[in-house]
Protein backbone atom coordinates (compact mmCIF):
# COMPACT_ATOMS: atom_id res chain seq x y z
CA UNK A 1 0.00 0.00 0.00
CA UNK A 2 1.44 3.34 -1.04
CA UNK A 3 1.18 6.05 1.60
CA UNK A 4 0.86 9.63 0.44
CA UNK A 5 2.16 12.96 1.62
CA UNK A 6 -0.80 13.59 3.95
CA UNK A 7 -0.13 10.29 5.75
CA UNK A 8 3.52 11.19 6.31
CA UNK A 9 2.81 14.81 7.22
CA UNK A 10 0.60 13.61 10.07
CA UNK A 11 3.21 11.11 11.28
CA UNK A 12 6.07 13.61 11.03
CA UNK A 13 4.07 16.17 13.01
CA UNK A 14 3.07 13.59 15.64
CA UNK A 15 6.64 12.31 15.96
CA UNK A 16 7.86 15.88 16.47
CA UNK A 17 5.32 16.47 19.26
CA UNK A 18 6.34 13.35 21.17
CA UNK A 19 9.47 13.31 23.27
CA UNK A 20 10.67 9.89 22.13
CA UNK A 21 13.23 9.01 19.44
CA UNK A 22 11.92 8.71 15.89
CA UNK A 23 12.91 5.03 15.85
CA UNK A 24 10.69 4.38 18.89
CA UNK A 25 7.82 6.32 17.32
CA UNK A 26 8.15 4.30 14.10
CA UNK A 27 8.17 1.01 16.02
CA UNK A 28 5.07 1.98 18.02
CA UNK A 29 3.17 2.89 14.87
CA UNK A 30 4.48 0.00 12.78
CA UNK A 31 6.01 2.21 10.11
CA UNK A 32 9.46 2.19 8.57
CA UNK A 33 11.96 4.30 10.52
CA UNK A 34 13.90 4.93 7.29
CA UNK A 35 10.73 6.23 5.62
CA UNK A 36 9.97 8.42 8.66
CA UNK A 37 13.47 9.94 8.50
CA UNK A 38 13.11 10.42 4.74
CA UNK A 39 9.80 12.25 5.11
CA UNK A 40 11.07 14.35 8.02
CA UNK A 41 13.88 15.54 5.77
CA UNK A 42 11.66 15.94 2.70
CA UNK A 43 8.96 17.92 4.52
CA UNK A 44 11.53 20.08 6.32
CA UNK A 45 13.19 21.24 3.10
CA UNK A 46 11.25 24.31 1.92
CA UNK A 47 10.52 24.79 -1.75
CA UNK A 48 11.46 28.06 -3.44
CA UNK A 49 7.83 29.19 -3.34
CA UNK A 50 7.47 28.31 0.36
CA UNK A 51 10.71 30.06 1.24
CA UNK A 52 9.52 33.24 -0.44
CA UNK A 53 6.18 33.15 1.42
CA UNK A 54 7.89 32.50 4.76
CA UNK A 55 10.51 35.20 4.29
CA UNK A 56 7.82 37.73 3.43
CA UNK A 57 5.85 36.73 6.51
CA UNK A 58 8.65 36.74 9.07
CA UNK A 59 10.97 39.47 7.86
CA UNK A 60 9.44 42.86 7.16
CA UNK A 61 11.47 44.97 4.71
CA UNK A 62 12.52 47.42 7.44
CA UNK A 63 13.56 44.73 9.96
CA UNK A 64 17.17 44.45 11.01
CA UNK A 65 18.95 41.11 10.92
CA UNK A 66 20.55 41.78 14.31
CA UNK A 67 18.90 41.82 17.71
CA UNK A 68 20.56 42.89 20.95
CA UNK A 69 20.96 39.94 23.29
CA UNK A 70 22.14 40.08 26.90
CA UNK A 71 23.16 36.84 28.62
CA UNK A 72 22.89 36.93 32.40
CA UNK A 73 24.15 34.43 34.95
CA UNK A 74 21.46 35.35 37.45
CA UNK A 75 17.73 35.96 37.00
CA UNK A 76 16.46 39.42 36.15
CA UNK A 77 14.77 41.16 39.09
CA UNK A 78 12.42 43.27 36.99
CA UNK A 79 9.00 41.80 36.30
CA UNK A 80 8.58 40.05 33.00
CA UNK A 81 5.32 39.85 31.12
CA UNK A 82 6.31 37.02 28.85
CA UNK A 83 8.43 33.91 29.39
CA UNK A 84 9.21 31.64 26.48
CA UNK A 85 10.79 28.27 27.35
CA UNK A 86 12.52 26.80 24.31
CA UNK A 87 14.27 23.89 26.01
CA UNK A 88 15.26 22.75 29.47
CA UNK A 89 18.29 25.05 29.42
CA UNK A 90 17.01 27.96 27.30
CA UNK A 91 14.46 30.41 28.66
CA UNK A 92 13.63 33.86 27.26
CA UNK A 93 12.12 36.42 29.62
CA UNK A 94 10.78 39.57 28.02
CA UNK A 95 9.37 42.72 29.57
CA UNK A 96 6.83 43.03 26.75
CA UNK A 97 5.05 40.67 24.41
CA UNK A 98 6.97 40.28 21.14
CA UNK A 99 5.45 41.02 17.76
CA UNK A 100 3.83 38.00 16.09
CA UNK A 101 6.24 38.35 13.17
CA UNK A 102 9.18 38.10 15.58
CA UNK A 103 7.74 34.91 17.09
CA UNK A 104 7.21 33.50 13.59
CA UNK A 105 10.82 34.31 12.68
CA UNK A 106 12.05 32.67 15.89
CA UNK A 107 9.98 29.55 15.20
CA UNK A 108 11.32 29.39 11.65
CA UNK A 109 14.90 29.84 12.86
CA UNK A 110 14.48 27.14 15.54
CA UNK A 111 13.26 24.50 13.09
CA UNK A 112 15.70 21.65 13.01
CA UNK A 113 17.56 22.67 16.17
CA UNK A 114 17.53 20.51 19.25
Amino acid sequence: MKMGTAFWESHVAAAKRETIPASEYARRHNISVAALYYWQHKLKAPTANTSKKISNLVKPPHASSFVELRVLDKPVVSPCLCTLVLSSDLRLEMSALPEPSWLAALGYAMQGTR
